[in-house]
């Protein structure tokens, strides 16, 4: 007996493009791509450029990017260039003589100084040969932190401080992965969503999410873990569930930030956890979630 079966494809509505709809200046130029022609000859050629008869052409597939004459092409999938002052997300992978060494998503490998730290208590004074021994007690191989920019070296190395008592060792959570380019900047990285659940997003693409985080924590310079807690099981479903929203909309090349997870999150209730990480489901969260911030983006504008 013969069975009819039925495939279904995203419809053509439903077909989303790699930017979100408010990069509309924003258009993708594949390599080889003529970016600017031999007539303008008021330009400085940039990275991701090079000339071809006097056109400038794109040399990787990326965004067009213009400061004043100077014309670049920045790739879509690239390693993390930091800047001061930007949120990061790092694992430490090496601990050295009064340094730390974190993987950062870059090309190189950043430095977190010994001196860059606050310590246990918050309190300030020089870093002692003692200090220097307790180093592997403060963190180790294998430790997430949260940290910030301070500087940025000649071959690119960044330099890491957690001073603040926002930043330092993380706790249970969940690492997620997306490329840096779709981590829109604002002024806040550090926020708690209103369904318990709180989030760091980090400009090198590392996302960390984590139980709520109280006011009372962070008091013992940056180096309180949450090991002992034991999370709810509510607040480990509502994890979950944001960890696979963050993946659909990251699949579809939508930008992620905080308002849009939350669109994300409360169109994504319809499905259960693990149904949201079926093609299917991530295109029509991804599809749902970019037409409410288009509206908000038309309210907000009016």
């Amino acid at each position: 007996m013969s069975q009819t079966i039925h495939i279904r494809t995203a419809s053509q509505e439903n077909r989303i493009r790699p930017l979100p709809s408010s990069q509309k200046n924003h258009r993708i130029f594949t390599p080889g791509e003529e970016v600017i022609k031999a007539a303008h000859t008021n330009f400085v050629r940039g990275h991701g450029t090079y000339e071809d008869d006097g056109d400038l052409k794109a040399s990787v597939a990326g965004v067009k990017e213009q400061v004043n004459k100077l014309i670049s092409v920045r790739p879509l999938k690239s390693r993390y260039n930091g800047q001061v002052g930007e949120v990061l997300v790092g694992r430490i992978s090496e601990v050295q003589q009064k340094k730390w060494k974190v993987e950062t998503n870059s090309r190189l490998d950043s430095l977190l100084q010994l001196s860059s730290v606050n310590l246990p208590g918050g309190e300030l004074r020089r870093r002692s040969i003692e200090d220097q021994h307790m180093m592997r007690q403060y963190l180790q191989e294998g430790d997430l932190i949260s940290a910030e920019v301070q500087s940025v070296f000649t071959d690119g190395t960044l330099s890491l401080h957690t001073r603040s008592l926002r930043y330092g060792k993380l706790g249970q959570g969940i690492l997620v992965k997306v490329l840096p380019l779709l981590i829109k900047k604002c002024k806040i990285h550090f926020h708690n969503l209103p369904f318990g659940v709180s989030l760091i997003l980090g400009n090198n693409g590392y996302v960390f999410i984590g139980p709520p985080i109280n006011d009372k924590e962070g008091n013992e310079g940056g180096f309180v873990q949450n090991l002992e807690e034991v999370v709810p099981k509510e607040t480990r479903e509502a994890m979950a569930r944001v960890r696979n929203c963050i993946l659909a909309l990251a699949k579809n090349f939508r930008m992620l930030f905080d308002t849009s997870i939350v669109f994300a999150y409360e169109e994504s209730l319809k499905y259960n956890v693990h149904e949201l990480l079926l093609p299917e489901a991530m295109v029509d969260v991804a599809v749902l979630t970019q037409q409410r911030l288009s509206m908000l983006e038309n309210y907000e504008s009016h």
